[in-house]
């Protein structure tokens, strides 16, 4: 459902040595990126070197299609694992091939880039972040509005075993954060509910 890789794209590639950098993570995209040879690396740079990786894409690729259907910046740093050959597309051209579509096909495609999305901060907040650093986010992102007016609180609609499995980590280490996040009086509360006690602390923790 994406543009066909000769749509409208620039008659003059650019060439990126091995070890540059293609896209940077956090950062407004202007351009959408169509990687047409070579292998590009995902993951997370520290400096000018990718310190964690999540994996591996080959052209002929779209490279972080997600991103610029959702209006956001990257979530990954990539880096050209080989010598790699690309065509830079205006994200404005990207954007009204999209509009193009039908409705309903413009409807699925942004509920995939949603998925894709979340699976990829995910991952990223796996490798970037510890145990401690993951749980505030989780429960960051889950909170909702609970009693007194600006107070949150977190249902734990799931088994804590499989909250654990979404972060990435044993149930008993996520019952042990849990723990020291109320010992450290961020939390409270028992059972199915937490409530955030210091957000603005949690979200330190968390990075966010």
């Amino acid at each position: 459902m994406l543009p066909p890789p000769s749509f409208d794209l620039p008659d003059l590639p650019q060439s990126v040595a091995a070890g540059m950098p293609v896209l940077r993570r956090a950062v407004a995209m202007n351009d959408v990126l169509h990687v047409e040879t070579g292998r590009v690396a995902l993951g997370l740079m520290e400096g000018d070197r990718l310190v964690h990786q999540l994996g591996t894409v080959e052209g002929p690729f779209w490279l972080e299609a997600t991103s610029a259907v959702l209006s956001l910046s990257s979530a990954v740093d990539a880096v050209a694992d080989t010598p790699v050959t690309l065509r830079r597309v205006p994200l404005a051209t990207f954007t009204a091939s999209l509009q193009a579509l039908p409705s309903s096909a413009q409807a699925v495609l942004r509920d995939v880039a949603r998925a894709h999305r979340q699976q990829t901060e995910l991952a990223v907040s796996r490798l970037a972040k510890d145990a401690e650093a993951r749980c505030a986010e989780w429960l960051l992102r889950h909170a909702e509005p609970a009693g007194e007016a600006g107070s949150l609180a977190v249902l734990l609609r799931e088994r804590k075993r499989l909250i654990a499995a979404q972060l990435g980590i044993a149930p008993e280490t996520l019952s042990r954060v849990l723990r020291h996040l109320r010992e450290q009086s961020l939390i409270s509360g028992s059972g199915r509910v937490v409530n955030l006690v210091d957000p603005s602390r949690l979200r330190s923790l968390a990075g966010v």
